[in-house]
């Protein structure tokens, strides 16, 4: 869970522009030392060409530069902001829940990563941050790098909407436990109508998974399937 290596590049990630999409940082975080949520190993999730795309990260700060390999200097981190992310796909944008994209050292943020992207392929992202380290004896020195390492995989096979075969979700409407079958992914989320994600599972090897839908509100939700030829989605609706 602590990729050292990769919590400047988490930071960077997550201080993307602040736009209209919004997240709130979760609070099961706020106990870590540091870290980012997914890390690379776990990845952004797939999208699909022509597909509204929205996924959320969490990420803690690290509060001391030391504290990260391959930093030239210990000292608390005094802020950070991005100076470049380069590699989305078109039509995928991105917001920090900061203004101005600033954070602290030891900071909880997240970020919304959202957008419909217009082309297939592979999309790695390169993301360059510029921290301020103070050393001692109030002297502040900038350090700037460069990480790599997320990607965002983007497939042509389209979005399935509506309860369809062999996917499908009973009982819907629900207000209870909902279960869905059929699966032949490895990731499945859920979704409100603003693309925020309030629930993730990993599906490895299950045909089957039940969600509880008990303490959600009324309204409609959308289940997400993460497979290698793309997302199959059920329109679910919670009474």
């Amino acid at each position: 869970m602590k990729k050292l290596l990769l919590s400047f590049a988490a930071i960077g990630l997550l201080a993307w522009s602040f736009e209209a999409q919004s997240c709130i940082p979760g609070a099961n975080f706020v106990d870590s030392t540091f870290g980012v949520w997914p890390d690379t190993v776990q990845n952004l999730p797939p999208a699909v060409v022509n597909a509204f795309y929205s996924t959320d990260l969490n990420f803690k700060a690290p509060a001391d530069a030391g504290d990260v390999p391959g930093s030239p200097a210990s000292g608390a981190i005094e802020s950070f902001t991005v100076s470049s992310v380069a590699g989305l796909p078109s039509g995928v944008n991105y917001s920090c829940n900061a203004p101005n994209c600033t954070y602290a050292g030891g900071d909880n943020g997240c970020a919304n990563v959202y957008g419909t992207p217009t082309q297939t392929g592979v999309f790695n992202i390169t993301i360059s941050i510029d921290a301020q380290v103070n050393v001692g004896f109030g002297i502040i020195i900038p350090y700037s790098q460069s990480f790599s390492g997320y990607k965002i995989v983007v497939g042509t096979a389209g979005v399935i909407t509506g309860v369809m075969e062999p996917l499908h979700a009973f009982p819907n409407p629900s207000n209870d436990i909902t279960t869905v079958e059929g699966l032949n992914g490895t990731r499945l989320t859920l979704n409100n109508l603003n693309g925020q994600e309030l629930l993730v599972e990993s599906i490895e090897g299950l045909s089957t998974a039940d969600l509880n839908l008990t303490t959600l509100n009324a309204g409609v939700y959308f289940i997400n399937v993460y497979g290698e030829q793309g997302v199959e989605t059920i329109r679910m609706i919670k009474n």
